[in-house]
């Protein structure tokens, strides 16, 4: 009689669980499209508000790459007097303010975007501090000629995140 009662109640519950089951997974479904479809909507919603800030981003990062160009950098700031050590922390300072001017803008680009932008920067920098080290350069005159005329013949940090944001900004449309 045990046995009896045990195969009973598998029988009225063998097809409530499967019913269960599938209506779970029915309306786990269905409430999981509902929230794509309204983060979709959302999105779509969103975009022609969003579009016009990364665009005015992707403009201010050009501009920061313009500005701490080293040639356009030198030619823009003046040495205040002439200790090339001096003038390459006038240098360095004037690319940090433009850099934290701008941090703001990374919200709008890409993580490799960004990642791109402070490298160039960083090298940027490096690439001062190498020149400040020159034999040739003796004082902030000849390291504002020696930098000048360095980047005249090879391509600058700046450049090829300068490409990347060109780039970028292609993908958009």
């Amino acid at each position: 009689m045990d046995s009896i009662k045990i195969i009973e109640i598998l029988a009225y519950s063998l097809p409530s669980l499967i019913t269960g089951g599938v209506a779970f997974f029915l309306f786990n479904s269905y409430f999981k499209d509902q929230q794509n479809t309204r983060r979709w909507l959302l999105q779509k919603d969103s975009q022609p508000a969003i579009l016009p800030l990364r665009l005015q981003a992707y403009e201010r990062l050009t501009l920061l790459m313009e500005r701490i160009n080293p040639s356009q950098m030198m030619v823009r700031v003046t040495p205040l007097t002439t200790d090339k050590a001096d003038y390459q922390n006038l240098v360095i300072a004037q690319i940090d303010q433009e850099f934290e001017h701008n941090l703001s803008q990374q919200i709008y680009v890409s993580e490799e975007c960004w990642t791109i932008i402070m490298t160039a920067k960083n090298a940027t920098i490096q690439l001062i501090r190498v020149a400040t080290q020159n034999d040739k350069v003796t004082d902030a005159d000849s390291l504002r000629a020696f930098i000048v005329g360095d980047f005249i013949e090879k391509p600058t940090p700046s450049s090829a995140a300068l490409s990347f944001l060109k780039n970028e900004v292609g993908q958009l449309w």
